[in-house]
């Protein structure tokens, strides 16, 4: 059964939700989302696209954000995800423009990234997750602190946010044909404009106990 662009993202979030209990991963997946739909947006502009396209353009790239992890908790092995989680999608009937996207997202899946939606998720999944790390090591842990330059030169540095694949930001901004410093500010942007959703608002160093 085809599901509808209205369905999409609530449909990926319970998805989402019912097999990831990790906060981190819920809120990388909500980090992903926002800079995969700003790309979204922003390609719908670029195209002019009518209302139902649009609509159907922008629940597409917000959902595929929400669903690219969300069999990474239960499965994390290079074997299994994101293969398993693909499979899952495609027996609930998820589109496979989607489902090959997920897979192009893993450089070890062998599956080549062709479309803007798959360079685009690849392009903002490594970058959302580092964005979120330069935050956090903010005293106030504000997006709104961060800017391209302290981005660019964490980059730099092997010994900060180890787990984050350099090279995968660099190639994915090459991907869509941007500028490293263009793609950076361009989800930059678009973190700091859902800060609060994203409890990188400076929220968290306001809870922090004090001394």
């Amino acid at each position: 059964m085809e599901i509808s662009n209205a369905d999409m993202r609530p449909k990926a979030w319970a998805l989402l939700t019912e097999y990831t209990q990790s906060a981190s991963l819920l809120k990388h997946a909500l980090a992903v989302e926002t800079c995969v739909l700003a790309y979204g947006v922003a390609e719908a502009d670029r195209l002019a696209l009518p209302g139902t396209e649009r609509d159907a353009l922008l629940a597409t790239y917000s959902a595929i954000a929400l669903l690219h992890d969300f069999d990474y908790e239960r499965h994390p092995s290079p074997e299994e995800h994101p293969f398993v989680g693909v499979r899952i999608l495609a027996e609930q009937g998820w589109p496979e423009e989607m489902r090959t996207a997920i897979l192009g997202h893993a450089e070890y899946s062998g599956v080549a990234r062709t479309t803007h939606l798959a360079k685009t998720l690849f392009a903002c999944d490594e970058l959302a997750g580092f964005l979120t790390a330069c935050t956090l090591v903010k005293p106030s842990k504000s997006i709104l602190d961060v800017e391209v330059a302290s981005v660019k030169k964490k980059m730099k540095d092997k010994g900060f946010a180890r787990g984050v694949n350099r090279e995968d930001i660099t190639r994915g901004a090459a991907e869509l044909g941007l500028p490293l410093d263009e793609h950076i500010a361009f989800c930059l942007a678009a973190m700091q404009q859902n800060a609060a959703a994203l409890e990188l608002d400076g929220r968290l160093a306001a809870s922090e106990p004090a001394g």
